[in-house]
């Protein structure tokens, strides 16, 4: 895969070579996934099976405080936004639906509880693998874990909440 940058004069987004499910949305400017957010994480997740997998190579900046330690905070968030795409993606399959066709399917966060099983290092590329265990009404459940090499150093568990708002066309206010 590769990452490349729209030019500035369009659209700052950053776009996946292939396309990534949150590439659908060259507007949305989630901090964790938004492709036009210029300081967000710009996380890209893809089917694999029946899991919706990401690869996230860590900077030293986002740094626990002990050495090769990510902060616990980004780690939620990476399983936070990466399992919100999960349901999306998976309901657009339940739905017999092409994936971003209109109207647009929309998550939010209803709850987010993580358990932290070894430090999660900075130096090397880390792995979530999501899984939508249910879909029930407007509520989305979602394991996902997070992974080190073959070494699982944290697990979440989502729920997310169907929405009618479009979140893809993203936040006004933010600079792209």
């Amino acid at each position: 895969m590769s990452i490349k940058a729209t030019p500035s004069h369009v659209i700052q987004a950053v776009i996946a070579d292939p396309p990534a499910l949150q590439d659908v949305w060259p507007t949305a400017t989630c901090y964790g996934c938004g492709p036009s957010n210029a300081e967000g994480l710009h996380i890209k997740s893809y089917w694999a099976g029946d899991e919706v997998i990401c690869t996230f190579r860590p900077l030293p900046k986002y740094n626990a405080g002990f050495d090769n330690v990510m902060y616990g905070g980004l780690v939620a968030s990476l399983c936070d936004c990466h399992s919100v795409w999960a349901a999306i993606a998976a309901t657009y399959r339940q739905e017999g639906r092409e994936h971003g066709s209109i109207p647009i399917i929309s998550y939010v966060t209803a709850n987010l509880n993580v358990s932290y099983k070894a430090p999660t290092p900075l130096d090397r590329p880390i792995v979530l693998r999501a899984r939508v265990e249910e879909i029930a009404g407007r509520k989305a459940t979602i394991r996902c874990g997070v992974y080190a090499d073959d070494k699982q150093t944290a697990e979440a568990h989502v729920i997310a909440v169907r929405i009618a708002a479009d979140k893809s066309v993203g936040a006004k206010h933010l600079p792209r």
